[in-house]
């Protein structure tokens, strides 16, 4: 039994299970775990420090390129990039690299999302009266008048 397996670049603890193990690696949810491990074969259920090298690499090669084992556009998470127009599946440090490249082109152009990008406050059409309300400094709350 391996104590560590390193999976798309991740240490992943031996003693957990693999679907659960999966889950560990950025990008990988449980509902994509899922599919990797049927995709190999394997039980989702055996203990990650138990997998041979062969069903390492085999999850390995299923996690970097999904759509070649036949993978639903769907359960990809960067369908219709806006560079290549493909979809594709992206995890690890990838993923953090072309979140924070969308929001750099974001702020370029100058969208509503960029801009709200750049101050700092929320893009999704949350109120911001009472909530997001550390951006607007320091509360006050009542202040008295001196007598004097």
């Amino acid at each position: 039994m391996k104590y560590f397996v390193r999976i798309a670049n991740t240490d992943i603890d031996g003693k957990k299970n693999l679907h659960q193990g999966l889950t560990k690696i950025k990008g990988v949810g449980v509902a994509f775990a899922n599919m990797a491990c049927s995709f190999a074969n394997i039980d989702k259920n055996k203990k990650v420090g138990y997998l041979t090298d062969s069903e390492v690499k085999k999850i390995d090669d299923i996690l970097k390129d999904p759509k070649k084992f036949g993978a639903p556009a769907w359960m990809l998470n960067r369908r219709k990039d806006p560079q290549t127009g493909e979809d594709n599946h992206i995890i690890t440090s990838d993923l953090l690299f072309t979140k924070d490249n969308d929001i750099k082109m974001l702020k370029k152009i100058k969208c509503y999302r960029g801009t709200r990008h750049m101050f700092g406050l929320p893009s999704r059409g949350q109120r911001t009266k009472s909530n997001f309300r550390r951006n607007k400094g320091k509360v006050m709350g009542v202040k008295r008048k001196s007598n004097k």
